[in-house]
């Protein structure tokens, strides 16, 4: 049942191909959805050592640790995207995503249902001549996908960890 999820939501992705619309160059569509998060969600922003006190989201936008973060973002959905047909691949993505957030960076799980959020209205925005409620529709799955799988280290007792791994009291997004 999962494979045939994976493969309905695999080929709704790539019917609405990103690179077939127009749209902002390479890269740059993150920097936008990153910059709609913090402007949203400006508290987020004190998790980025270097741009946590900039008010600007034009400055912010230059920042070359949100540029490089936004790349790791980036080709992580892309590897999501690309392997879709092989949820092993995906859920393995997601879950050292999910782990790195939880266990070192110590992000509210919130924060990945807002970011997703604000991803999906960015991208339905930028494409908005090309996004059909199929596509919508896809991008809205994927959203779900990234955020369950992502969540799901947040249920994992880490090693070494006492009391177990309780989401509620940690902090927000990566100093990456």
């Amino acid at each position: 049942m999962q494979g045939s999820f994976f493969q309905h939501l695999h080929h709704s992705i790539l019917c609405f191909n990103l690179s077939a619309c127009s749209h902002p160059p390479d890269g740059i569509l993150y920097l936008f959805f990153f910059g709609r998060f913090f402007v949203n969600f400006p508290s987020a922003k004190q998790y980025f050592s270097q741009f946590k006190h900039m008010e600007d989201p034009l400055e912010m936008e230059r920042s070359l640790q949100l540029r490089k973060h936004a790349r790791r973002v980036m080709g992580a959905i892309n590897t999501v995207v690309e392997n879709l047909n092989d949820s092993e691949k995906v859920s393995s993505v997601l879950a050292l995503v999910g782990k790195a957030h939880a266990l070192k960076h110590k992000v509210e799980p919130i924060y990945f249902k807002k970011l997703t959020g604000v991803m999906l209205e960015v991208i339905a925005e930028e494409y908005a001549n090309d996004f059909t409620p199929e596509a919508h529709g896809a991008w809205t799955k994927m959203k779900t996908l990234i955020y369950t799988h992502v969540t799901a280290a947040y249920k994992e007792d880490p090693p070494g960890a006492s009391g177990g791994s309780s989401a509620e009291g940690t902090e927000v997004l990566p100093d990456t």
